[in-house]
């Protein structure tokens, strides 16, 4: 296995360090995780359900930095696998993927607790109760940045819990969810699993239309946006980013990757999908890994089906060697 990465390496010119590198000069520094205060979580409200609880949580992830989120514990005795559950654009934030949505297809934070998973899932900056988030005073430069170092200190407070087996966790993201799941996953090399549903495409396809071009100030303007990118803006001019998704993704590997990307999806064209799994199967292959990476193409707009979560669920059940409960899926 060392041989084999050793020569993919060479072969790519690239290493994963150098991957993480190039997104920070996007996304900016991830700060150190060295002398953080306490995570210090507080119960705000809890909702009993007949298999889990669901209890709607605030914790400190950094001096003066509270993360809203909702954790669901199973009532199930022993260790548990843990999934941290990423919402998409979404006003409800957190909510959204609770079964408390208008959308349909969006409630998979509650189904995987259902299934018996740990579940944490927390609000994205801008959404949910961080709707008023001010990105001007934080200390981040970008939202993304905030959001990956959020999602860090979830993974350290699911490990923390005496109900999870902390080597057993994995994320699990739709739309802007689903990016920040490999965003997450890339830094953090404790997750064992990624799930990512209508969330990318390879930035020369990423394209809105004229209209949304020309309201964000060109095709690549909804990257840049404060809430994610603005360097896209601000230090590439909206042009060449210096990283790509298969570029990421590839470093991903071995590690399980399960990809939803329908072939009706107007944010994210489908064409430059199968464009990107070119060469991130390839990476894949130079692992032996081949069987970790699983892609599904759904006759579906930006869409999560039935019946393509529950294939994720039980790609995730297999990876994090779990039997999960069958439940009827939520709609």
């Amino acid at each position: 296995m060392r041989k084999l990465l050793i020569a993919f390496l060479l072969l790519s010119g690239i290493t994963k360090a150098q991957v993480l590198q190039k997104m920070e000069l996007v996304m900016g520094p991830l700060p150190n995780r060295t002398h953080l205060p306490d995570m210090n979580v507080t119960i705000i409200d809890s909702l009993v359900e007949e298999d889990h609880t669901r209890y709607d949580i605030r914790f400190t992830v950094a001096e003066n930095e509270i993360l809203p989120a909702l954790l669901y514990i199973p009532h199930k005795k022993g260790k548990l696998p843990a999934m941290l559950a990423l919402h998409g654009t979404d006003p409800l934030g957190r909510k959204s993927i609770s079964g408390e949505n208008k959308k349909p297809n969006r409630a998979y934070a509650k189904e995987l607790a259902q299934r018996g998973y740990v579940v944490i899932a927390p609000d994205y900056p801008s959404f949910g109760d961080m709707k008023d988030y001010d990105f001007e005073k934080d200390r981040y430069a970008s939202g993304t940045m905030k959001a990956i170092f959020d999602h860090i200190r979830c993974i350290d407070l699911l490990q923390s819990r005496k109900e999870v087996d902390p080597e057993r966790i994995g994320v699990i993201g739709h739309s802007l969810g689903g990016h920040n799941a490999i965003f997450v996953a890339a830094f953090d090399p404790r997750i064992k699993v990624i799930v990512a549903s209508c969330s990318w495409t390879l930035m020369d396809y990423y394209n809105i239309g004229e209209a949304a071009s020309k309201k964000f100030g060109g095709r690549l303007g909804p990257w840049a946006q404060t809430r994610y990118m603005p360097l896209i803006k601000d230090k590439y001019h909206l042009e060449k980013v210096p990283w790509d998704f298969d570029e990421v993704i590839s470093f991903l590997a071995p590690r399980p990757f399960f990809n939803n990307s329908p072939v009706g999806d107007t944010n994210f064209d489908v064409k430059g999908v199968e464009k990107g799994m070119v060469t991130i199967t390839k990476a894949y292959k130079q692992h032996k890994a081949e069987k970790n990476l699983q892609v599904r193409y759904p006759d579906a707009a930006h869409d999560f089906p039935p019946a393509v979560r529950l294939e994720a669920y039980q790609f995730i059940d297999k990876v994090l060697h779990y039997k999960g409960t069958d439940k009827p899926m939520l709609f």
